[in-house]
């Protein structure tokens, strides 16, 4: 029987390249498990608050301000949920600096939540309450906004770094618009814009 004939450098090129689109394939995991649910939780979420506020004051539908917050709380609890389940996915198997990286990256995530509550529980009965509204939105999305840029400064991803400055200016602007168009903002451009940032990134996998 004779041998089989050793590959060829530029099949072996060609080899090593087609592993590395694998492997950073996996490493940077399901888009539409950290873009989509996320964009979703904050079209329903604010969408359900700006029908409360109405730009102009004035609800623009019959959602009292707790269904707008539970609408919002629960979806991005589901949220949460989902994008856990992306990260514990893409970390299965993963070793050494990689796995470290995604741990600190994970508790970052919690302890910016945690600390982003306690921050609005100290301030929101001392404000009016659409600006205690306005308060808690913006410093739940100034959280996801720093940690995305973090995240891509971590692993070189340009895309994730630009959602997370995106987020940041909409956010920002929003701010100072008042809460009825912080929350049609947020609602559209952030919560249609990720679900669509993540079918697209998608299609480039």
């Amino acid at each position: 029987m004779a041998d089989e004939q050793a590959p060829t450098p530029e099949e072996m090129m060609r080899l090593i390249e087609e592993q590395s689109a694998i492997a950073a394939k996996h490493l940077r995991g399901e888009p539409l498990l950290y873009y989509v649910p996320w964009g979703l939780a904050w079209l329903l979420g604010f969408g359900a608050l700006f029908l409360h506020y109405g730009l102009d004051g004035v609800p623009d539908g019959p959602v009292s301000l707790g269904q707008a917050l539970a609408v919002l709380f629960a979806t991005q609890i589901l949220a949460g949920a989902a994008t856990g389940f992306g990260m514990a996915k893409v970390s299965k198997g993963v070793r050494g600096e990689s796995a470290a990286k995604g741990m600190m990256y994970g508790y970052s995530w919690f302890a910016g939540v945690a600390l982003m509550w306690v921050i609005c529980m100290h301030f929101t009965f001392n404000l009016p309450e659409a600006e205690s509204t306005l308060l808690w939105s913006s410093g739940f999305l100034l959280v996801p906004a720093l940690l995305y840029m973090a995240g891509g400064a971590i692993w070189t991803s340009w895309p994730m770094f630009f959602m997370g400055a995106w987020i940041a200016a909409v956010d920002g602007v929003g701010v100072l618009l008042g809460i009825g168009w912080h929350t049609l903002l947020a609602a559209v451009l952030l919560g249609g814009g990720q679900v669509a940032f993540g079918f697209w990134l998608r299609r480039r996998m």
